[in-house]
């Protein structure tokens, strides 16, 4: 059974005098999404058209790539999902949000794949910067190969910075009595390593964590089956529509563009879509910006853009 979605937005200001909202039962978990970025963030490097040219000079509509934390307010303790370029900033809003918890670190990092957005924030945790001491770092084998037999990211395992703990594709981690982690496989670009999505389990609710995919009908696995099994499922947006980046060949950087998505799920439940938020937003989809015709019409189709700050209870 898919249960209500209930959710708090959160400004994602680093003052820790903001105020801050949490879930509606303080002993439960939750998420909290940090970024609904593509890899770049937003605005994207290099960008002055119109897409980025406005934001520049915005820093409250700027958009980290795209991570989520999850947290257990009874143990203390909360993971993250990702290292993106943007994680000290990203670690630095979590801190602000749990200040009541005895340490700045994560318990744990989980990795989908090596592509620049999802991963090379490890290097906060090196010997140049934080120093730490055997932070686990979770990701899948072929992950973990690349991470130790390639520089820099080799030094940050031969001087203990990290503690990388393989994963295996469908086999259940106990992250606490209460929470549980599942990696599965999904296909992508796999130049370094192999890319999962993540299903996190609490004892009331789930989430799937999926922020790159090529194309939902290249997986052996139903997607309407799995978001009509999971409380919230955050899902790869990054392009909203094919020809969105002019000039380009857009089959060879395949995502299931968002049109495509609500094609597929057309025909669940208002309640399984209310549960389903597109994220990972390459700078040029138009969902980024609240108000436009392509955000207001996956929100009047019942689906849900994703934004920094907002709290999933789980």
């Amino acid at each position: 059974m898919v249960c209500f979605v209930v959710i708090f937005i959160i400004g994602c200001s680093t003052s820790s005098e903001e105020k801050k909202e949490l879930p509606q039962s303080p002993d439960q978990p939750y998420a909290l999404i940090l970024g609904i970025a593509q890899d770049a963030g937003y605005p994207q490097q290099g960008c002055y058209k119109v897409c980025c040219k406005d934001i520049w000079d915005q820093p409250s509509k700027h958009r980290s790539p795209a991570c989520l934390a999850v947290i257990d307010p009874i143990s203390k303790e909360k993971w993250l999902f990702e290292a993106t370029p943007n994680v000290k900033t990203q670690l630095d809003i979590l801190q602000n949000h749990t200040p009541e918890f005895s340490k700045f670190l994560p318990d744990g990092v989980f990795l989908t794949h090596a592509h620049i957005g999802h991963y090379t924030g490890l290097i906060q945790f090196g010997h140049e910067v934080m120093g730490t001491n055997d932070l686990p770092v979770y990701a899948m084998p072929k992950m973990c190969d690349f991470l130790t037999n390639h520089g820099p990211w080799s030094q940050l395992v031969d001087y203990r910075n990290i503690s990388l703990q393989e994963l295996q594709a469908d086999s259940t981690i106990q992250l606490n009595e209460r929470i549980s982690v599942t990696p599965f496989k999904v296909p992508h670009r796999d130049e370094f390593s192999e890319t999962v999505g993540y299903h996190i389990s609490a004892k009331e609710k789930s989430l799937i964590f999926i922020p790159d995919i090529d194309k939902w009908e290249k997986w052996d696995h139903s997607i309407t089956d799995l978001v009509s099994e999971t409380t919230y499922a955050l899902l790869d947006g990054t392009f909203y529509k094919n020809g969105e980046i002019p000039g380009r060949d857009m089959s060879q950087i395949p995502h299931p563009f968002i049109e495509e998505s609500m094609t597929v799920f057309e025909d669940l439940s208002p309640m399984i879509k209310s549960g389903i938020y597109f994220f990972h937003f390459n700078h040029t989809n138009p969902v980024l910006r609240k108000g436009s015709i392509e955000r207001e019409e996956v929100e009047g189709a019942g689906f849900k853009v994703a934004e920094e700050g907002m709290v999933l209870e789980l």
